[in-house]
């Protein structure tokens, strides 16, 4: 397959995707971490393209604490955060350790749980996607688990102008790598990065 594998992330200035002390109630953790992701829910015209670019995936990978905040044994009754119709429109790979059946939902996004590893979720969103990319959604430690196995393309970082201090960190854990400069966008809520990471 010749899908583009891509990361959209919204951060902070110092570099985290959530703050410390994440729960169901505050799934971002504490701080003003609403602020990450304003640019994606007021969209003001200036960042319409960027939400779109976002959602186009043809299937995404997320970690188990982005889909939910259960840990262990799955609760059936979890279907997510999103309520009956998720934003992915599209098939969504879940990596976890504990099997859960797969689980359909409104307007295309079916969540499947993948037990044995980034590989395999990767694998098995590239088969889905066809010929369209693929996009890596999140948390933090998957985002960094597949930029350390070299497995991301793109990396289109959203900088919103506010610091948390501490919580979840891009790029923690994650060797050093070379970046290429694709575009840089000034908007009012962030400022839009995106980066070709070079093998």
């Amino acid at each position: 397959m010749s899908n583009t594998v891509f990361c959209d992330i919204s951060i902070s200035a110092d570099g985290y995707l959530a703050g410390p002390n994440q729960t169901a109630d505050k799934p971002f953790g504490d701080g003003p971490v609403d602020r990450l992701h304003a640019w994606m829910f007021d969209t003001p015209d200036e960042n319409k393209p960027e939400v779109e670019r976002v959602v186009a995936a043809g299937a995404f990978v997320m970690g188990r604490n982005m889909f939910g905040p259960i840990r262990g044994d799955w609760d059936p009754s979890w279907r997510g955060w999103w309520g009956e119709d998720p934003p992915y429109h599209a098939p969504v790979f879940v990596l976890t350790h504990h099997p859960r059946e797969p689980l359909p939902m409104q307007a295309g996004t079916t969540f499947t749980f993948v037990t044995d590893g980034i590989h395999a979720a990767l694998d098995q969103a590239r088969n889905a996607a066809g010929d369209r990319d693929v996009a890596i959604a999140g948390g933090a430690a998957t985002v960094n688990q597949y930029l350390a196995a070299g497995l991301i393309d793109e990396l289109r970082t959203h900088i919103a102008p506010v610091t948390l201090g501490a919580g979840e960190r891009l790029f923690d854990g994650v060797p050093p790598l070379r970046l290429e400069l694709l575009a840089v966008r000034a908007a009012s809520l962030t400022t839009h990065i995106s980066y070709r990471v070079l093998r």
